[in-house]
């Protein structure tokens, strides 16, 4: 194997000397993200297609050694969005927990501080996010969505591109050892 290849397949140190995010972060961010979500789009409407809830969803299970640990949080954003939210009740829990324990299973394996990887499992986990959406509104709800495959592509770019200046935002929140 390359050099590349080795680094992307080892994943990141997760000994006692990597950075690790605030606890305080912990709360601070999915609320302020879910806050963003219910509140920004009443007055800039373009700012809907933005799924801020699902980016840190992402990011902070990227972050965890364990996919428990990304189900965990998944559910708890996934679930305190939905209270604040119009919808029913458990079904961004669901979804989220979800996103939570793939994108754990990911950064377990992969090196994910590169901003291509960022972009790529950005768009991957919004489009994931949305097809499982409709499919539990389908089949949980029985609501007609229909899923509109162009619009989530191009609003997948956009929450992608997104991503990778917020991820690195976040990551200067990191407390370094």
């Amino acid at each position: 194997m390359t050099e590349l290849s080795d680094r992307i397949l080892s994943g990141r140190p997760r000994g006692p000397r990597s950075p690790r995010f605030p606890w305080w972060g912990l709360l601070v961010v999915p609320l302020g993200a879910i806050l963003f979500q219910v509140y920004v789009p009443l007055w800039v409407q373009f700012l809907a297609y933005l799924e801020l809830p699902l980016l840190v969803t992402v990011y902070l299970a990227l972050l965890r050694p364990s996919p428990v640990g990304g189900m965990f949080t998944g559910a708890a954003i996934g679930l305190l969005q939905d209270s604040l939210s119009h919808q029913p009740l458990g079904i961004f829990g669901i979804v989220k927990t979800l996103v939570g324990y793939f994108a754990a299973s990911v950064g377990m394996r992969f090196e994910v501080d590169h901003a291509v990887v960022r972009f790529v499992l950005g768009f991957f986990f919004f489009v994931f996010h949305q097809l499982f959406y409709w499919v539990l509104a389908r089949a949980l709800l029985g609501e007609q969505v229909t899923f509109q495959v162009q619009q989530t592509f191009f609003v997948g770019l956009l929450n992608a591109a997104v991503a990778v200046p917020l991820f690195h935002v976040l990551d200067k929140l990191k407390e370094r050892p």
